[in-house]
């Protein structure tokens, strides 16, 4: 099979891919806001809604591209991790629409996004070989050290839909992120690595919004080419945080989305926290992620 179709089921948001493994190029491919993990929090499931709003992204998505859900490799991840009703919503998934999701974990995840990562920085003829890769989820937040032929991931039970959802007041949240930077600071001294020269790259959502923003796109007209490889800076995450603060829901869900607009700011807050934990100046924002890695993967296993 040359084309292939992978769907990544992520907390926040839902992406599919049209692959083409012969000639090692996307096809096509499909992106929508389906908030899972909205209210995962306080109820620890689910709800009704979430899982309607996937049903709707998931026919939508069939009818734009045209590919047989059965035959689609679909993961998923945080949300359906630590929802306590995955196994039934899983089940209703596959009874409605034929698709079968396979919940991976934090580990598997990162090699995941990490192949995708690895294959984009060749691409955009960037040094591969030694970097910290940062990958915000909506419910949790990956970070992936690549030494060489070695990486060293781990996955934090924290995203953009959890923390919003969870500390409403400004100060909790940053407080919690200074406990979370804590952590993040014990993993990456436990590796004894030297990270002065390690590039910083960051994927997801809040990276590529922020990239976007940046070069003067907006959800609408986004471009991911120019997006893939442009540096962002701290100055530009304030100057995104200055502009969210001052513009209306209008302005900002023109920029960066429906479904996006209550998430964008506590992202930045995250994405700044690693930036401080690395000591970094700028990163390189890519938007390759975790369908381009299960493409990657199943073209690579299945051309042996």
């Amino acid at each position: 099979m040359d084309k292939i179709t992978t769907i990544d089921l992520g907390s926040n948001s839902f992406r599919v891919l049209i692959y083409d493994c012969k000639n090692s190029k996307i096809v096509d491919e499909y992106n929508e806001v389906v908030g899972m993990a909205d209210g995962l929090n306080t109820t620890g499931l689910i709800s009704n809604e979430a899982q309607q709003r996937v049903i709707k992204a998931l026919r939508k998505s069939i009818q734009k591209l045209n590919y047989l859900p059965e035959d689609a490799i679909c993961v998923t991840t945080a949300a359906m991790r630590m929802a306590k009703n995955n196994k039934e919503v899983l089940a209703y998934f596959k009874k409605e629409i034929g698709v079968d999701f396979k919940i991976i974990d934090g580990a598997e995840e990162a090699r995941l996004t990490l192949l995708a990562v690895k294959y984009a920085l060749k691409r955009e003829k960037i040094n591969s070989s030694n970097f910290v890769l940062l990958d915000i989820g909506g419910g949790s937040t990956e970070i992936i050290v690549n030494n060489e032929d070695k990486f060293y991931s781990k996955s934090f039970n924290f995203g953009i839909v959890t923390l919003t959802q969870k500390y409403l007041s400004k100060n909790d949240l940053l407080k919690q992120l200074s406990e979370y930077k804590s952590e993040i600071n014990n993993f990456l001294s436990s590796l004894n690595f030297d990270l002065n020269n390690y590039t910083f790259v960051a994927t997801a959502g809040t990276p590529t919004t922020i990239a976007a923003v940046k070069l003067g796109q907006d959800f609408f007209h986004y471009d991911k080419n120019k997006v893939n490889g442009t540096i962002v800076n701290l100055d530009d995450l304030k100057d995104c945080l200055k502009i969210f603060e001052n513009s209306d829901e209008a302005t900002i869900t023109k920029l960066v989305g429906k479904g996006r607009v209550e998430f964008i700011e506590v992202g930045i807050y995250i994405y700044r926290a690693i930036f401080e934990v690395l000591e970094k100046k700028e990163s390189i924002v890519l938007d390759d992620g975790l369908r381009e890695g299960v493409a990657l993967n199943y073209c690579l296993q299945n051309s042996l």
